[in-house]
């Protein structure tokens, strides 16, 4: 036997109201009277009513479903600025569907497709390290739909972007290094599709430009963010006739296994070789030595990517101008650059 679904024509009869009367207390509309909103609002609790949500879809043209598109869940990173995002939106009454691309390019072009076919109201993107032509981006922003990027952005799109000061991180971790004694500092770094990992590297050299250090390209490796690729580097600059004496990493997962390479080969971190991250994943407070990392305010990434895009669909008026955020990082010394080892 088909069981009954309750509908506002149900509710409508039981309180003896119109059905728009009902539509509108139950979708929150200002006209209707507290006491009448409060009376709908409690017997629809009691009979179980479900919002058709496609209807309302397409009565407001609006579905309340907002898209986030990430390129990993292997770090923390990701899910907590996904919480950070998630936060916000609930609280202003969207629902939340999330995309994860496994650092495929061909994998976020297939989810821009289903977002668009869910049909959004705007997308939060950070997209992938293979991602170079941003054309399935652009379809969104032709048809109305704002974009935010976050943490992975680029000037390819003029949409609003969060981001942290990847650089002024770079530059005070590297300094940092320089100020226990260090010289010979390698850097592991991203792949330059990612404008991060291309700023944090500018941090780098800058610094040790601006501490007369001499400037090795042996001591540079970009790679593809793999940490079995991360392996075989750490192990080859362990292998140059001047190994370096410290090393920053892209990020924090970089920094583990580089750290994990050096115990491995019996060398002592910090006193034969320093280390920095950048993220400070909460991983990195655990391993020993404990990992001084650059910190980056990871659920204020989120919060403030949603906020953007609820600045973008609540404007009564036109869109507003694309905005960037940029937030501070923090460097966060632990034993694995403990200051004073060096001779």
């Amino acid at each position: 036997m088909k069981s009954h679904q309750t509908t506002i024509v149900d509710i409508a009869r039981t309180l003896n109201l119109s059905k728009s009367t009902v539509s509108r207390a139950l979708t929150g509309h200002p006209n209707v009277k507290a006491k009448t909103r409060d009376r709908v609002l409690e017997l629809a609790g009691q009979l179980d009513y479900q919002r058709n949500q496609l209807a309302i879809s397409l009565l407001t043209n609006r579905t309340q479903t907002i898209g986030i598109m990430v390129p990993e869940f292997l770090s923390p990173f990701f899910p907590k600025v996904i919480i950070g995002a998630q936060q916000v939106l609930a609280e202003a009454g969207y629902n939340v569907v999330i995309c994860h691309a496994n650092e495929s390019y061909e994998t976020e072009v297939a989810n821009t497709k289903l977002l668009l076919a869910s049909r959004v109201d705007g997308i939060l993107v950070s997209h992938t390290k293979e991602t170079r032509n941003f054309d399935h981006f652009k379809i969104f922003e032709r048809k109305g739909i704002p974009v935010v990027l976050f943490n992975r952005v680029v000037d390819e799109l003029e949409v609003s972007k969060v981001a942290v000061d990847d650089y002024e991180g770079a530059y005070r971790a590297v300094e940092h290094l320089i100020k226990t004694g260090r010289r010979r500092i390698a850097h592991l770094a991203g792949p330059d599709s990612l404008m991060n990992s291309r700023y944090r590297l500018n941090g780098y050299r800058d610094a040790l430009t601006h501490y007369e250090i001499q400037i090795d390209p042996a001591l540079i490796i970009s790679y593809d963010l793999t940490l079995d690729k991360a392996n075989i580097y750490v192990n080859h600059l362990l292998n140059l006739p001047q190994p370096p004496d410290a090393l920053f990493a892209i990020n924090d997962p970089t920094a583990i296994e580089a750290l994990k390479v050096i115990k491995n080969r019996g060398l002592r971190v910090p006193d034969d070789i320093a280390i920095v991250g950048f993220s400070d994943d909460p991983v990195s407070a655990l391993v020993e030595p404990g990992l001084t990392t650059v910190a980056q305010p990871v659920d204020e990434i989120g919060q403030q990517a949603a906020r953007l895009l609820l600045n973008q669909l609540t404007a009564e008026d036109e869109r507003p101008e694309p905005e960037l955020v940029v937030l501070p990082t923090r460097l966060i010394v632990r034993g694995s650059t403990r200051p004073g080892t060096v001779g």
